[in-house]
């Protein structure tokens, strides 16, 4: 049975916190430019600036995922549900994906909300806009068990799981994962540097 892991964790999210590596900034101008963008199936659209780091940034919601190389901050809050955040260092591309159950979707019209489509678009992306393949690497979060006992359905253990073998399967490095417990989790991640910082959740907040 899966069990709480952390390697290597990234720092908590918390208001004034900032460092070299934390690269993210308003840029005036940018928040239109990316509303702007051409709309891709999945793509996160949600741009606002955001207050804990004074920079442009893109919430990423359920079935989406986004990618960028700009010095924006990617976040999304997380459940159940798993975020995984894949960063090519040579390229300093990075993108983060939200998917609600593992497997695969069929002909769902949805089928981000499931974790093969959510990892194939993020990676597709990615390759799409110049990194590779063979030099991406791996922080993965959520999969919190925010329903327990008989009728939970184990939900966040098995897209944990399911992120994991991908993962191995596909030979991209995991270098940090905060996963599984019963708190729910604020991602932040900055594409332009691939640092990821999280922030653990009252139990009670209201999300996927």
């Amino acid at each position: 049975m899966l069990r709480p892991a952390v390697v290597r964790p990234d720092s908590p999210c918390a208001p004034g916190v900032a460092d070299a590596a934390v690269s993210a900034q308003v840029v005036p101008g940018r928040l239109e430019r990316l509303r702007a963008l051409p709309r891709v199936e999945g793509q996160a659209k949600f741009f606002y600036r955001e207050v804990l780091f004074d920079a442009d940034a893109v919430r990423v919601m359920p079935g989406e995922f986004f990618v960028h190389g700009e010095d924006i901050v990617i976040t999304t809050t997380l459940g159940s549900c798993i975020a995984a955040c894949l960063w090519d260092r040579q390229a300093r591309l990075g993108g983060m994906n939200h998917f609600m159950l593992p497997g695969e979707a069929g002909a769902l019209a949805e089928a981000g909300r499931y974790g093969v489509e959510a990892m194939e678009r993020l990676v597709r992306t990615l390759v799409q806009k110049g990194a590779s393949r063979k030099t991406l690497e791996a922080k993965v979060f959520g999969g919190a068990a925010l329903i327990q006992g008989p009728g939970s359905l184990h939900v966040g253990e098995r897209n944990t799981q399911f992120v994991l073998d991908y993962l191995r399967t596909h030979a991209i490095p995991l270098v940090s994962q905060d996963v599984l417990g019963h708190s729910p989790r604020k991602v932040c991640f900055f594409p332009q540097t691939g640092r990821v910082m999280v922030r653990r959740l009252p139990p009670t907040a209201g999300v996927a």
